[in-house]
This record gives structure tokens, C-alpha cells and sequence, in this order.
């Protein structure tokens, strides 16, 4: 049996890098902005001696392997039948280790079940590292027969330092063979030529995130209860202790790196209440120090050293990014510093790295370019262009996003972002306002968002903003949206809505709403509440039924989903129906498009069948796109363009463009 496979096609597309593409050379407007990205998770070999990224061909992914000297094309690692190249490391200077995803009906959001395989940069020594199928992998080789495992694998730590072995995290299947991370779960050492492991540790919480330290030793691990409470512990001298006993104090609490002492660590965590802030703790007195705090968001991510795996800064994103060094002189802060004057205008991230901290990949994008790849040599300070993740859109044509503020109707301040087409006047424009989904954990970002940019081409202007129940700004704020799915965090949408039409951005004659998953939901619910300000409403994957919930979709199934629907929503009855759309069709004035996926598991089909019933028993009218083979969200991209022609179809006639 092949494990991996080339097909002819992918081998004369590839043959061409970098870095010139093989995309359709006519592409219709929505297909521009549907595309996905030509080139993702790009990386460095840890001795810099090989490039590797993620592309597409006939459809699915295939990893690629360069010569970082010359660009030439190496190898081309393609999964047969419906299977593709999931996530990927770099394992050792030589050798690859990737996940093997699957695709339904090659339409459909992929799957994985647990699969590591690996491979050298040159395509030698393939071997099938751990999986449920590992027995049968091996026939006819001379490797040995890995024990089958009903569980899923997932990197913990590559341990690019140690050319034979890497961690692993697995989490074990339940009885109906699905991966359930509320169990147990488990880190192994795994050989990464011949699969044989060794157990190292076990979590003693369900829901574990381990951390390891310099060395390569589990040290961390963070998990949920039954009860959805974050525990920590640390490991000593083979035990987990509970970080209870330091009595830190802190909610949220979660480890991010060692310091350059061994028993002391930086951590995120909350005091009362307020933003995620930065603390330097040291284990054995429980001492913590407050480092870093923003009085507005949370932090919006955390950079850690690749070469001493320390944090040495951390980003903000209160409007515009910012960021805040740990630590002035850390080798990389002056690296951050220097790509953020080089690349003016653009967030960076280091996403790949050689051990030696020589060569490095940056990612930089902004509000108008989705993306640029770029190779580092930080001794000779030289910046490299590699590849444009989407090379068919010009930054230069795309609309600006800005940020905005303003106070809610019973006295909050909130932050949102109005993306505004280029070429036209700031004033009086169509408007759509694109509600967020979670709601809670969630929040909207400065940034390029292909379906906002796809609208602002055609002359429309659009409204995001972080309600109140958003993640990133506290918890206090995020607690504010509980129980009020239906209400405060309605009126928070309804108000930033007026507050645009107030400053003359939008003309209140021509404004619809447009949302995905609890974004689906706030379209339906707004256009409930404030009939009168938007002309139509489009739905996307919404949850429209707030009983059913409790009863359908994978929320639901796992118990501490069924408590967060208790904590978030409570089970009052008729308070659930009066914050359900389906119940509430009757004050409806808007034009409605509904759009489901058939397979949807979130807000499965059953939520849009109990919105259909109600408006047919009223006999309001609605168009609908429903794609069978569809989940939460199109992951096909022609599926998404076809949405995407609807949605502008649909909003065309309503905003009389």
C-alpha cells in the first residue's frame, strides 16, 4: 500500500518554484475572494537547508519540500483517494512528520482520526508513525508492527533537537469511536523512524493542554472540569500538583513559557475579573509578579523564543496591533522591532525558524493583503520575498478596515470596524452589518476578511463590532453577554449600527444584516428587534431555536457543553423563546436568505427546519441555499463562491445598488 502518492498534474504544476502559480487564469469576482490561500504554513527545516508549505492540487492539500538555496522543488508528498496532508513538523533536521486528514465526498470540511506519518525531506523512509491502522500500515516491511490505537495523535513537541524522538498527545476515542477530549488523556515518546513508543505522563484533568520546557520535559498541563473550571498542574518529581496550593489567585490561569530559571514560568491569568494579564511565578513560593496588563483587551497572542522557548513579548489588539516586550534585550524582541520597521503598516509573525535562530519565515499581513512570506537572515539583516498567499488580489485595490468606538445605550463602551470601499466617499453607503459568531470567546479583529473585502468591492461599507459577550476584552465584559443572546447583545448590534448611520457613513434607507453561526442568529434576532433599520436579513449556519439546542448538535452531546448552554443561555423557557427567532416571525419586516450546510453539527439543519416551519405558518416569504454535503461554514471553495453570488444577488435588490 502507497503511502504517498504524486500525481502527474501536481508534479507539472509544482515543477515551477518559486513561485508562480497554477490558479485559473479567469476568475469570477466572488471566485477571487472564495480561493483559499496558494501557499499556507510555510516553514524552515531546523538546519535551514529546506523549505516546506502547504499548497493545493486537484483540490487537496499537498505538503511541498524545497531547497532553501536554489527554490528547486524536492519533494511533493500527495495522500491518495480522499485523503490529504493535514498539520505538519519539522521532527529533525531530515524528516517530516505529518498528520493524514480525510475529505467526505472530497466536498467537505476534513477529518482526522489520529494519523502521524512521516517521511524524509527527500521522500525516503516513509513510515506510518501511530494511528488506529498502524498494523496494516506496515505489511510488507521491514519495519516493525506498531499496536493499533483507538485514539488520535497530535504534536506536543517535535523535539527538533533530538533527531530520533518527538512527544506526542493523544486523546482516546469513546465507545461510538469518536475522539472525546473530556477523557484522560496521554503524552508519548514516539520513534520517528519505526512508530514504537513509550507512555511519559497521563493528564489528571479531561480537556488537557500539556506544556513542555526546554529540555523537552512535560512540566504543564491545563484542563476543564465537568463543571467547565480551568485547572493547573505542574509536575515534580513525577507527580502532578495542583497550582491550587500556590494560591495564586488567578482565574484563566495558563502556563506560556519557562523563564530562564528553572522552576519560575510566565503565565497569563485573571485577578477579579479584569483583562488577561502577564506573571512572572516562581513554583516553589508561589511569588508572582505582574509583568504586563492592558486595562481594555486581552492579549491577542504570545511570542515565544524558538531557540530558548522563553516569551519575550507579547501582541495587543485594542483597534490597531500593538505589542509589549518581556524582555528589551531578548534576541528576538530586536528582531520583532527590526521586521516591524521594515515591513511598516503590517503585522508580523515568526511562524518557522531554524535552530540556530538564523533563518527565520515571517508571515506579514494587514487589513488589505491577506499575506506574504518572506525569508529572514538575521546576521546578514536581508529580507527575502518567498510567496504571496493570495497573489490574484492587489492590497493596493482592497478596502481599508478602521477602527471605531462608541458608547451603548445604557452607558459601555465598545470597539468594532468599519471596512469602507475604496474610490468612494465615506458617506451615505449601503451598509452591512456582519455580526460575529460564539458569541463568547470570540471577537472580530483588524484584518483581512475576504467576505468583507469581496462587499466593499461592490461599493458596500461593513460593520463589525465586538458586542458585549465577545471574548478579548475581560471577563467581566464577556460575562456581561450571558443569559442576553436575545437581548443586550442585540441592542449592542442595533446601536453601532445607529451610531454609523449618526456619523453619516451609511444611509439608514439602505442597511442589511448578514451573520454566520451566532452571527446567523444576530441577523434574524436584530431583524426581530429593530424591524424597522434593516431592509434584509441573511442567515448563515444560525442557530435559530434556542431550546433545541440543548436537545441537537454537538454542543449538546458532550456534558460540558451541556453546562455552558446552562451558564450561557440558562433554562427558563419563555425566556428562550423570546430570544429565538423562530418563535418571534411574526415582527419580522426584513427580507430573509437563508443558508445552511446539510451535515452541520454545531447548528445542525434541524434549526433551520424549526425557522422554516414558523415562517411558513406565517406565510412569510424567504429564499434559502442549502448544500448538502456542507458542515459549519463552506470549506469548499466553489460552494463559497456559489453563497457568495447569492448573498450579493440577494443584496444588490435589497440595498438597490
Amino acid at each position: 500500500m502507497k503511502l504517498f502518492q504524486l500525481s502527474a498534474l501536481a508534479a507539472l504544476c509544482l515543477s515551477i518554484l518559486p513561485i508562480s502559480t497554477c490558479t485559473a487564469n479567469a476568475l469570477s469576482q466572488a471566485q477571487l475572494f472564495t480561493k483559499g490561500d496558494e501557499y499556507s504554513n510555510v516553514k524552515i527545516s531546523p538546519t535551514g537547508k529546506y523549505l516546506s508549505a502547504i499548497t493545493h492540487v486537484e483540490g487537496k492539500k499537498v505538503l511541498l519540500v524545497l531547497d532553501a538555496q536554489t527554490k528547486k522543488l524536492i519533494n511533493a508528498i500527495h495522500f491518495p483517494s480522499n485523503a490529504q496532508v493535514g498539520t505538519y513538523e519539522w521532527a529533525n533536521s531530515e524528516r517530516l512528520v505529518l498528520a493524514k486528514e480525510y475529505l467526505k465526498g472530497w466536498q467537505d470540511t476534513p477529518i482526522y482520526y489520529g494519523e502521524l506519518l512521516a517521511v524524509n525531506a527527500d521522500g525516503s523512509r516513509k513510515a506510518y508513525l501511530f494511528g488506529y491502522n498502524s498494523g496494516e500500515q506496515q505489511t510488507g516491511s521491514n519495519i516493525k508492527k506498531n499496536t493499533p490505537m483507538r485514539a488520535s495523535a497530535f504534536i506536543l513537541d517535535p523535539l527538533p533537537d533530538d533527531e530520533r524522538y518527538m512527544l506526542v498527545n493523544v486523546i482516546p476515542w469513546n465507545d461510538k469511536i469518536n475522539l472525546d477530549v473530556e477523557l484522560l488523556q496521554d503524552v508519548y515518546r514516539v520513534d520517528l523512524f519505526n512508530g514504537t513508543r513509550k507512555r511519559i505522563t497521563g493528564s489528571p484533568i479531561g480537556q488537557a493542554r500539556f506544556l513542555t520546557d526546554h529540555d523537552g520535559e512535560v512540566r504543564f498541563v491545563a484542563g476543564e472540569d465537568s463543571k467547565n473550571t480551568t485547572k493547573v498542574f505542574y509536575r515534580k518529581e513525577g507527580k502532578w500538583i495542583n497550582t491550587d496550593k500556590l494560591n495564586l489567585d488567578l482565574t484563566d490561569f495558563s502556563p506560556l513559557s519557562f523563564t530562564d530559571k528553572k522552576n519560575t514560568i510566565y503565565a497569563a491569568g485573571r485577578s477579579q475579573g479584569t483583562t488577561l494579564g502577564i506573571y512572572k511565578i516562581n513554583l516553589e513560593t508561589g511569588d508572582k509578579t505582574e509583568i504586563i496588563q492592558d486595562e481594555i483587551v486581552d492579549p491577542s497572542n504570545f511570542w515565544i523564543n524558538g531557540t530558548n522557548k522563553q516569551l519575550y513579548a507579547v501582541e495587543f489588539e485594542n483597534g490597531y496591533p500593538s505589542y509589549a516586550f518581556v524582555d528589551n534585550e531578548d534576541s528576538h524582541a530586536k528582531l520583532l522591532k527590526d521586521l516591524l520597521s521594515a515591513l511598516p503598516g503590517h503585522q508580523v509573525r515568526i511562524v518557522s525558524e531554524t535552530r540556530d535562530a538564523e533563518k527565520l519565515i515571517v508571515l506579514a499581513f494587514n487589513d488589505r493583503n491577506p499575506g506574504d512570506y518572506y525569508i529572514f537572515d538575521t546576521k546578514k539583516l536581508k529580507l527575502e520575498h518567498l510567496a504571496a498567499a493570495r497573489n490574484w488580489l492587489d492590497p493596493e485595490k482592497m478596502a481599508e478596515v478602521k477602527p471605531i468606538s462608541f458608547t451603548s445605550r445604557d452607558g459601555k463602551k465598545l470597539h468594532g470596524y468599519l471596512t469602507l470601499p475604496i474610490g468612494k466617499e465615506a458617506k451615505d453607503l449601503p451598509l452591512v452589518v456582519n455580526p460575529h459568531g460564539g458569541p463568547h470567546g470570540i471577537r472580530d479583529w483588524w484584518g483581512f476578511d475576504p467576505q468583507n473585502q469581496y462587499l466593499a468591492s461592490q461599493g458596500i461599507a461593513v460593520l463589525q463590532v465586538n458586542f458585549r459577550g465577545s471574548g478579548g476584552y475581560g471577563e467581566q465584559f464577556e460575562h456581561a453577554g450571558y443569559q442576553k443572546w436575545g437581548s443586550e447583545i442585540q441592542y449592542d448590534i442595533i446601536d453601532a449600527t445607529q451610531y454609523v448611520i449618526d456619523q453619516g457613513f451609511a444611509d439608514k434607507e439602505r442597511i442589511c444584516i448578514v451573520g454566520g453561526s451566532f452571527g446567523g442568529y444576530s441577523a434574524l434576532q436584530s431583524a426581530v428587534l429593530a424591524p424597522d433599520m434593516f431592509k434584509c436579513a441573511v442567515g448563515v449556519a444560525g442557530v435559530y431555536d434556542l431550546e433545541l439546542m440543548f436537545n441537537e448538535g454537538d454542543v449538546a452531546s458532550r456534558r460540558a457543553g451541556t453546562s455552558y448552554l446552562k451558564e450561557v443561555l440558562g433554562q427558563d423557557e419563555a425566556v428562550l423563546k423570546a430570544m429565538s427567532p423562530s418563535e418571534n416571525v411574526n415582527k419580522l419586516k426584513a427580507n430573509l436568505l437563508l443558508v445552511h450546510g446539510g451535515e452541520d453539527e454545531r447548528a445542525p439543519i434541524e434549526q433551520l427546519e424549526s425557522l422554516e416551519k414558523a415562517l411558513k405558518a406565517h406565510q412569510y416569504p424567504y429564499q434559502k441555499l442549502v448544500m448538502d454535503n456542507e458542515g459549519h461554514g463552506f470549506y469548499n471553495d466553489e460552494h463559497r463562491a456559489k453563497y457568495y453570488e447569492k448573498m450579493l444577488s440577494f443584496l444588490k435588490t435589497n440595498l438597490t445598488l
